[in-house]
């Protein structure tokens, strides 16, 4: 986005970021740029997502004056650019790390085994002073950017880790390179330089933190592997000529060729030939699915087998795939709850552990035992060295980058953090039965006529009368019509009953077609047919009425077959401690036979779609934590007032705007992955923010000498810098974890 319109959303590179206060900062500084509504920083990408009405060129402006710098991202070469800006970084790190270890590690060697000259020799002084030249340039080139980085919070009325690093180093070469100068102003026993610990300090921080980018970078896998679906170059066919271009020129409405092995560059639709395409990427289902003149295919799918001709449907950042990526993106910037409160901890953390360094400063000067000068600059610079709040910042957007990157190799797509969040408390699974349940491929499996009818001319009404309906039932009796070659009518007047069936005039005579209910309302009597239907229902089949001038001339029954892995998918909600439940507008023998065939607890039939959403409010009522499973689109309500609501769909076709949690192929062992998915991100998000709370809240006071007047513990800085460097890369790594997850289901 680069002018000014209507409201969207700008990605933006943020360099410069050190710790969760940075991200509040930033935040912060984009939020109040006029024209924006919503602003997220991910501290784990670097990255910051921006919706509003206004310019790109603001929004960098803004990150700058609050002490940062950004980029926009607008495309795969920016990706590819901030890949490889952030490696050199990483490279630049090591360096650095080497260069203050080079520095640090001698000198660390000779203080623990007593070969340090003394500060009260003139010899001494002459090597204290070659040393704090030495740790000079260290913290210059090795560190550097943490003063930089200070002291712009500083300028912007800010502290974040840079402030932390910055005062513990600097304050520790500040006294060291003092009482080398000038030795006599504090006593003998203080006299001890601390060159050592601060370059030591520097190296720790700057492997630690190579080590967390390394990590992180292993976080946004999926997304590097969504984004590499997609080829570079297409085959079009322009005057007759097979020409290869950049993927960027490919126009809509333009004929390509795909051979055998190559990626399908664009959304399209197959006009010539057959093939198999691997799907697998886009909807986690290995199998490979067949593909003939008419059917859809998608960007960055595989196709195996044959070569074709298709029509390019939808290009550039409309095909799936760009939706997909995009959605996962968003959902990796995504907040929940949890996060939320982190972020807030974070940004009140860094002043309250100023306000920590100089309590421990004022109680060691004050009543701690001599060399109370040495001890008060050992605890306080242990302190701020300790309580980086890099690990909390990172606990809550690294987990979360990894688990939606997890659920979308299985082919779920989650929305917003929140719905991954929430999914983990789900006590109910509320199903719709056609397409979710059953295949949605409904086939007529019986007909049933009454006194002078017959099958055929029972099927030819009914399939007349149903030819103005969309419903997918009225589409098994049409398609059963021209199986058997009967001639339909036209109909007059038709009208669609909803929920009841359908009423019209075929023939000069008035049909109604539908349920019992609509035969009730109108009071055309049923006879022995109540009984038969019955039977049929009882097998799990659909029996609809047929009535001709108030007469009822027989029942036609359709069966949707139920999906190979219904049984097995809710079996596993079911081990995963969850109560099943189907909604559906179909009559209660059947949805109950259908029920019993896969094992679901509950049935609500015969409910009109207008209906579903307050089934879904009542289940709540009962103190249930809803989670609903439609098709997106005709379950909307119902989706939106569910805790959480699941899109099931395939392919291209998917409603992905329609849910929290799209599922990209037609299978209900998606939901149990995205449940499972959740859950195990959520638990990996609260191991991470205890570790980071619990490393805080016990190594400050520690760090502060809080056993020294009980067991005369101090913590060196060393191990200090040691260990919050550290606590970053166990917080990612624990993080990585979750891209090990396996669903308990294999295709």
């Amino acid at each position: 986005m680069n002018a000014q319109g209507d409201s969207s959303v700008s990605r933006l590179s943020i360099s410069g970021m050190s710790c969760a206060g940075c991200v509040a900062t930033v935040e912060n500084a984009l939020r109040e740029v006029p024209g924006v509504t919503a602003a997220s920083v991910n501290f784990a990408e670097h990255t910051a997502e921006v919706t509003g009405q206004v310019g790109t060129e603001q929004l960098v402006e803004a990150v700058r004056e609050a002490g940062y710098d950004a980029a926009e991202l607008r495309g795969l070469a920016d990706e590819s650019q901030k890949e490889a800006a952030e490696f050199a970084h990483y490279r630049t790190l090591l360096r650095k790390a080497a260069v203050a270890g080079a520095v640090g590690l001698p000198l660390f060697l000779l203080g623990i085994s007593g070969y340090m000259p003394s500060l009260d020799t003139g010899l001494g002084r002459v090597f204290w002073l070659i040393v704090g030249a030495a740790t000079l340039f260290v913290l210059i080139y090795s560190g550097g950017h943490f003063f930089t980085g200070a002291w712009k919070s500083f300028r912007n009325h800010n502290a974040n880790m840079d402030t932390l690093i910055a005062l513990g180093t600097g304050s520790a070469w500040v006294y060291s390179m003092a009482v080398t100068l000038f030795p006599a102003i504090v006593p003998s026993l203080a006299r001890h330089a601390y060159f050592e610990a601060a370059a030591i300090i520097i190296a720790l921080i700057n492997f630690g933190s190579a080590l967390e980018m390394r990590a992180r970078g292993k976080t946004s896998e999926a997304i590097k592997r969504l984004i590499g679906l997609q080829p570079k170059t297409a085959r079009v066919i322009r005057d007759g000529q097979e020409l290869d271009v950049p993927i960027e020129r490919v126009g809509f409405d333009e004929t390509l060729r795909v051979r055998p092995g190559e990626k399908i560059p664009v959304d399209g639709s197959v006009i010539e030939g057959h093939s198999n395409v691997d799907e697998s990427m886009l909807t986690g289902e290995p199998i490979p699915v067949p593909k003939q003149t008419g059917d859809e295919v998608a960007a960055g799918t595989l196709n195996k087998t044959g070569s074709f001709l298709f029509k390019a449907t939808r290009i550039g950042h409309d095909t799936a795939l760009a939706r997909i990526i995009d959605l996962v993106r968003t959902a990796q910037n995504a907040k929940p709850a949890i996060g939320r409160l982190a972020d807030k901890i974070s940004a009140v953390f860094v002043p309250i552990v100023l306000i920590v360094a100089v309590l421990t400063v004022l109680a060691w000067f004050n009543f701690g035992p001599e060399p109370r000068v040495s001890y008060m600059l050992v605890t306080a610079m242990t302190v701020l060295i300790i309580a980086c709040p890099c690990a909390l910042g990172l606990a809550t957007p690294i987990s979360i980058m990894v688990g939606v990157g997890k659920a979308a190799e299985y082919g779920v797509l989650i929305r917003n953090g929140e719905a991954l969040q929430q999914a983990r408390r789900l006590t109910t699974v509320v199903l719709d039965k056609t397409g979710t349940v059953t295949k949605g491929q409904p086939t007529v499996t019986a007909r049933v006529p009454v006194g002078d009818w017959n099958e055929d001319e029972l099927l030819r009404m009914a399939a007349s009368i149903e030819t103005g309906s969309e419903h997918p039932l009225a589409e098994a009796i049409v398609a059963a019509a021209r199986e058997t070659e009967v001639s339909l009518s036209p109909v007059a007047g038709f009208a669609a009953i909803a929920g009841h069936g359908v009423e019209g005039r075929v023939d000069d005579r008035t049909v109604l077609f539908g349920n019992q209910k609509l035969m009730n309302d109108r009071g055309i009597g049923l006879g022995a047919l109540t009984e038969r239907a019955a039977e049929l229902a009882a097998d799990g089949h659909t029996p609809m009425y047929l009535a001709v001038d108030g007469a009822i001339a027989g029942v036609v029954a359709v069966a949707d077959p139920i999906k190979d892995d219904s049984r097995s998918a809710i079996e596993r909600l079911h081990d995963a401690g969850l109560n099943v439940v189907m909604l559906t507008g179909d009559n209660r023998a059947t949805a109950e036979a259908v029920a019993r065939q896969v094992g679901i607890d509950e049935v609500m039939a015969e409910v009109l779609p207008g209906q579903k959403a307050d089934k879904v409010a009542a289940l709540q009522a009962r103190g249930a934590i809803v989670g609903m499973v439609g098709d997106g689109i005709n379950d909307a309500p119902a989706l939106a007032r569910a805790d959480v609501g699941y899109a099931i769909g395939t392919g291209t076709d998917v409603a992905i705007e329609s849910a929290d949690v799209t599922l990209m192929r037609g299978s209900l062992h998606g939901v149990a992955d995205a449940i499972g998915i959740s859950r195990a991100t959520v638990r990996n998000i609260k191991q991470n923010l205890f570790g980071a709370f619990v490393y805080n809240t016990l190594g400050i006071p520690v760090a502060a000498g809080v056993l020294f007047p009980f067991i005369g513990l101090l913590l060196n800085p060393i191990i200090a810098g040691a260990a919050m460097a550290m606590s970053s890369v166990t917080v990612v790594s624990n993080a990585n974890r979750l891209r090990f997850y396996k669903s308990a289901h294999t295709s």
